[in-house]
C-alpha cells in the first residue's frame, strides 16, 4: 500500500505501508541505534513523534512481551528503509508488522532514510505526517502544517499513569501506595513517562518502588515514607509542565533526588535554569558522554529534543556530565543537598550498560541520608 511521508517544509518521500492503511502526525526525528526497535517504540519519551531508523534493516528479530518499556506503543508512526517480515529469534512471539498493525500504528518502508535523516540534521526536527489515505502532496502538506508541534505542548499528561501503583517482581499492583518494607530501599517514583527497566534495575538492587502520576503533589509523595525520590523521563516540552517543576522544587532538600532525561530537565528548572529546543535532538544508543567527576567516557542511550541551559545554573550546582558530540549539558549535581540528574538513559533499554552505575550512586546517596 503506497504511503506518503511529508515534512513541514514540503520535502516528502514515498514508501509502502507494511501495516495496512493509516495516517499519523508528529515531529519527525531519527534514531541511530542498530537494535532495540521494540524498546524505542514503547518508550513514552517518543509520544508525539514519528521515528525514522537510520539502520537500514528493521524487524529481523520480531517482538516479544518481555521487552516492553511501557504498556503500549508510544510513537505516532514508524519509518524504515527495509522491513523484514521473516523474523528469526528464539524469544520472538510475532512480527514487528503484525504488532504495529494490531495496535493501529502505521509502519512505512521503502523510504530513503539516509536522505530523510540528512534533511532533519540540516534543517532541524519539524512537524511531519505519514499517510496512506491522502496521497495528494500539496493537500497533505497543509494538514501537516496545521498539526500540533512539540513546543509548548504538555505530553506528560498523556503518558503518565492514571493512578499510583506498586512495582513488585515485574507486576503492577494498581492503587497501592504503601511499601511492603522487605527491601533495603523505598523509592517513590514520579512518573512523567517512565521506562519499566528503570523499575527493574531499582528492584535488582534491593529497591521497592511505588509509582505516582506526574501531577502528584510533593506532600503526597513524602507521605508514603520513601527513602528517596526518582524523577522519570518523559515526552514533550519541559517548559510546558510547570506543575512538575513546582513539585520538584518543593522536594529539594527533603529526600535524595535522582532525575533522568525529562526528570533532569525538571530538576534543572527547579534549580533556576531554563530549557531550550535542540536543532534535531539526541536519539540513539551510541552517544559519547564524559563524566567530569571521574574523567570517564560513557557510550550512552539517549532520547531527548530539549536541553537545560548550563549557564543559568546557580553556583551551588555542579555540571557533572557533558555530551562530547556537541558539548551540551548531560548531568548536574547540587553541592549542598542530595540531588543529581542526567540527560541520558542509564537504564540501557536499548543500549550499552556503561551508565548503570548512576543507580548505585543514587542508592549510595539514599543510604548516606537514611
Amino acid at each position: 500500500m503506497k504511503a506518503l511521508v511529508m515534512l513541514e517544509d514540503g520535502t516528502h518521500f514515498w514508501g509502502w505501508s507494511f501495516t495496512g492503511p493509516g495516517e499519523a502526525f508528529g515531529e519527525m526525528v531519527f534514531n541511530t541505534a542498530m537494535t532495540g526497535y521494540q524498546e524505542i517504540l514503547t518508550d513514552p519519551s517518543y509520544k508525539g513523534q514519528i521515528v525514522a531508523m537510520t539502520y537500514p534493516l528493521i524487524g529481523n528479530y520480531g517482538v516479544n512481551s518481555e521487552d516492553m518499556e511501557s504498556l503500549r506503543i508510544q510513537v505516532e508512526a514508524f519509518v524504515v528503509r527495509e522491513y523484514q517480515p521473516r523474523y528469526h529469534n528464539w524469544r520472538a512471539e510475532k512480527s514487528l508488522g503484525q504488532w504495529l498493525s494490531e495496535n493501529g500504528v502505521l509502519g512505512v518502508e521503502g523510504v530513503d532514510t539516509r536522505a530523510l535523516t540528512r534533511h532533519v540534521r540540516l534543517f532541524g526536527a519539524m512537524k511531519a505526517g505519514v499517510t496512506t489515505e491522502d496521497l495528494h502532496p500539496q493537500r497533505f502538506l497543509e494538514r501537516v502544517k496545521e498539526s500540533p508541534g512539540l513546543v509548548g505542548r504538555d505530553l506528560v499528561k498523556e503518558v503518565t499513569c492514571a493512578k499510583p501503583y506498586r512495582w513488585r517482581e515485574g507486576r503492577l499492583e494498581w492503587g497501592v501506595t504503601e511499601f511492603v518494607g522487605d527491601r533495603e530501599f523505598r523509592i517513590a517514583v514520579l512518573d512523567c513517562g517512565l521506562k519499566l527497566n528503570q523499575l527493574r534495575i531499582f528492584e535488582s538492587r534491593g529497591g521497592e518502588c511505588v509509582v505516582f502520576p506526574a501531577d502528584t503533589p510533593a506532600e503526597v509523595l513524602l507521605s508514603c515514607g520513601p527513602d528517596g525520590i526518582f524523577l522519570s523521563n518523559g515526552p514533550g516540552d519541559p517548559a510546558a509542565v510547570p506543575y512538575v517543576v513546582e513539585t520538584v522544587r518543593a522536594l529539594l532538600g527533603k529526600k535524595p533526588l535522582f532525575g533522568i532525561c525529562l526528570g533532569h530537565q525538571m530538576l534543572g528548572q527547579a534549580l533556576g535554569a531554563s530549557t531550550y529546543k535542540l536543532k534535531f535532538g539526541h536519539r540513539g544508543a551510541n552517544h559519547p558522554v564524559k563524566d567530569l567527576t571521574t574523567g570517564r567516557i560513557e557510550i550512552t542511550s539517549q532520547n531527548h529534543g530539549f536541553c537545560v541551559r548550563a549557564e543559568e545554573l546557580p553556583p551551588e550546582v555542579e555540571v557533572t556530565h557533558i555530551n562530547l558530540n556537541d558539548g551540551t549539558l548531560e548531568g548536574i549535581r547540587h553541592r549542598e543537598i542530595p540531588a543529581f540528574s542526567v540527560q541520558y538513559h542509564p537504564e540501557h533499554a536499548p543500549g550499552p550498560h556503561d551508565s548503570e552505575y548512576l543507580f548505585d550512586r543514587f542508592l549510595d546517596l539514599v543510604r548516606a541520608h537514611a
